[in-house]
């Protein structure tokens, strides 16, 4: 009786510390999902609803009745299609010389190439503005405002998404098959055709699902950019929201869009898998250039220079001129609160506010993203565990696939009212920010938790180490590294983020994007000479954050 009391005794703590660890992970689970239905959930499924009903019942059926409503959805898709083209005709090329030569300089031209896609929106659009808008060298050409601008600036953004998914899968290709191929008699076009090709098929359509859910959502490229012919369903909501205050027409809009950018992310995370899948059976491989490469390096060259090069030089030399002279006082106009009435502080002011929101949004990104990134880094043996993962990673990528001007709309149309009445609150901005980074950081933490052998964790709890021992000891070490690689991640993209921030923030609390769209929107030269200069320091400050990243960057990640 005694041995039996004492058995029962010692199992106690053992059921107390089972409860425990379960209480400990459904918090895990619970927390960071009551935060994403909270923001992000409720303030999306209130959209729909309006979309739906309207508030007299007939909003849906009001609203899909109007020629424009198609006419903008039919612009987003052949806006999105160009923009996904036109980085695939000039990325395949940058992909094969970047990765599959042996050429000098690779290493830097591979840095120089991803350099667009980590820029703010902003400085980008007002870069392209600086080479095609009034007084610009190009302005004869009579592309601003058009939609063949809009399409060029979407291919500057994601010519290095089909360099980096492409590259690295092309260099990995075993020549051998295309040896063999040659060997027997086939010419360079058919070898590519009949072997390259399918084997890169996967990684090609990757890219391109995940360029046009980029580009079907650009929201500051159109609305910089973009005339009255070249509009988007981001830039559209925006207006029917601000401009016309039709909140029926604006949530009709998001529904359209959702549906579009999710069915692209759908397609973008299925083929994710196959290619990682495909990576992971080849070895890299490089060669010296040939004469037959000649076209390919000439195409990658040109593409550098003129399409990636010379909208960051042009921003940079019109931020040195105002009124046709060179000066510096576009630069020290910054710190003047008085500087143009299209502001309510100096630029450096705004600076600090998008800072001091970003770090916010940052750590809350980090926070929500890491402790479901725990979570299901973990391979559940039951079916039921596994399927609720799934659901889980589901939900946890879901801001991916709604627009940032979605979300700012959400968020104005929810938690405005009771019971958070958040309409003033400066918390708005960061969380906000927050819901935009929070799929990044998964996306960089995730894999490299899921990469962890599951044999460390079984080793170590073999000789005796509990649950939080092995979480601090076998995936401490690289949930610290990747936490700061996200964290960074999360940073660049709250800084340059302008859809969401654009609904919420107040002109005395206005983050540098929202400073540089005022600025860019006056014709003065004063504010024109600004918008470049301040285009410039967000440039410089995202560039040097993504510096730091890639510092931390563990072997082998990716950002997307």
């Amino acid at each position: 009786m005694r041995f039996n009391r004492s058995i029962a005794a010692c199992a106690r703590p053992d059921r107390l510390l089972n409860a425990g660890r379960v209480l400990v992970v459904t918090l895990a689970v619970l927390a960071p999902l009551a935060f994403l239905g909270i923001f992000f959930m409720w303030p999306v499924g209130r959209m729909v609803s309006m979309g739906f009903l309207g508030d007299s019942g007939d909003g849906l059926g009001e609203i899909l009745g109007r020629p424009r409503l198609w006419e903008v959805t039919a612009m987003t898709v052949g806006m999105a299609f160009g923009g996904t083209l036109g980085s695939l005709f000039l990325g395949l090329p940058g992909a094969y010389v970047l990765y599959r030569l042996r050429i000098p300089g690779q290493n830097g031209l591979r840095a120089f190439v991803s350099i667009p896609f980590v820029l703010p929106v902003m400085a980008v659009a007002v870069g392209f503005t600086s080479l095609f808008g009034p007084g610009a060298p190009l302005e004869s050409w009579g592309l601003m405002g058009t939609k063949t601008l809009v399409i060029i600036a979407m291919t500057f953004f994601n010519y290095s998404l089909v360099v980096r998914v492409v590259g690295p899968m092309w260099a990995g290709l075993d020549p051998r098959a295309e040896q063999a191929a040659a060997a027997l008699g086939a010419g360079p076009a058919r070898v590519f055709l009949t072997v390259t090709l399918p084997r890169l098929v996967p990684a090609i359509c990757s890219a391109a699902s995940l360029i046009f859910l980029f580009c079907a959502s650009s929201y500051a490229l159109v609305q910089v950019l973009g005339g009255p012919g070249a509009t988007t369903l981001e830039a559209e909501i925006y207006n029917e929201t601000v401009a016309y205050m039709d909140y029926r027409a604006a949530a009709v809009l998001s529904i359209l869009q959702i549906a579009i950018v999710v069915v692209a992310l759908i397609i973008s995370e299925r083929l994710r898998g196959r290619v990682e899948r495909g990576q992971k059976l080849v070895a890299g491989t490089t060669r010296a250039p040939k004469l037959i490469d000649l076209p390919a390096i000439l195409v990658t060259a040109a593409t550098i220079v003129f399409l990636l090069a010379t909208p960051m030089v042009g921003l940079i030399a019109r931020s040195l001129r105002r009124s046709g002279r060179w000066t510096l006082q576009n630069y020290t106009a910054l710190a003047d609160p008085h500087a143009t009435k299209a502001l309510h502080t100096s630029v450096f002011a705004s600076l600090g506010i998008s800072l001091q929101t970003a770090i916010v949004a940052a750590l809350i990104a980090l926070a929500v993203g890491g402790t479901l990134s725990v979570v299901l880094s973990r391979r559940p043996k039951s079916r039921m565990g596994r399927l609720g993962s799934k659901v889980l990673d589901a939900i946890f990528m879901l801001p991916l696939g709604v627009s940032a001007v979605t979300v700012g709309f959400g968020f104005l149309v929810t938690l405005s009212g009771p019971p958070f009445r958040m309409a003033t609150s400066w918390w708005l901005v960061p969380i906000a920010q927050a819901v935009v980074a929070i799929p990044m950081v998964a996306r960089t933490m995730l894999p490299t938790l899921r990469a962890i052998d599951p044999r460390q964790r079984e080793a170590a709890r073999a000789l005796g180490a509990s649950p939080e021992r092995v979480l601090t000891t076998i995936d401490g070490p690289y949930l610290l590294r990747c936490g700061l690689v996200s964290a960074g991640f999360a940073l660049a993209i709250s800084m340059g983020e302008f859809g969401a921030t654009s609904f919420l923030a107040r002109p005395q609390t206005a983050t540098l994007p929202v400073a540089i769209f005022a600025l860019a929107s006056r014709p003065g030269p004063t504010e024109q000479g600004m918008a470049m200069a301040a285009s410039v320091l967000l440039a410089v400050v995202t560039a040097a954050i993504m510096v730091l990243v890639e510092r931390f960057r563990p072997p082998g990640s990716t950002m997307m």
